[in-house]
């Protein structure tokens, strides 16, 4: 990163992205997230310090750790994919995009992995185009 960031702003400035994400260390720890009031997959505060394994539903327990795998094993360094959930005040499906990141240090070596999600229903309804102040 260019730049320093106060501890205040870089705080304010994890809540005020426009993803929701939680992080692993080498361990598949969970040691954080950002607490958006909108958050898609809320979390207790009780989930951090717990193995990641133990944070999924269990048909998608495999499928993560794969990821894990081939990102400390350096065969992969992000994955993307996508559901339909439905939301909790209706039965209206939602299109949520869910990445995985590896975090590596300057020498390449794994640190941890930020799992990334967004609602991207309305980004996917953008058609045309639309200037700054329109």
């Amino acid at each position: 990163m260019i730049g320093k960031l106060s501890e205040g702003i870089l705080d304010s400035f994890l809540e005020t992205i426009p993803i929701e994400f939680s992080v692993l260390d080498h361990n598949d720890q969970v040691i954080a997230w950002n607490r958006h009031k909108t958050r898609i997959f809320k979390r207790p505060d009780s989930v951090l310090g717990k193995n990641v394994r133990d944070c999924h539903p269990k048909k998608s327990i495999n499928k993560v750790e794969q990821i894990i795998q081939e990102m400390k094993s350096q065969r992969r360094d992000k994955a993307r994919f996508w559901i339909d959930l439905p939301t909790e005040k209706s039965n209206k499906k939602r299109k949520v995009l869910i990445e995985y990141f590896a975090i590596r240090n300057e020498k390449g070596q794994y640190l941890g992995c930020m799992e990334a999600s967004r609602d991207i229903t309305d980004i996917l309804a953008i058609s045309g185009e639309k200037r700054l102040i329109d």
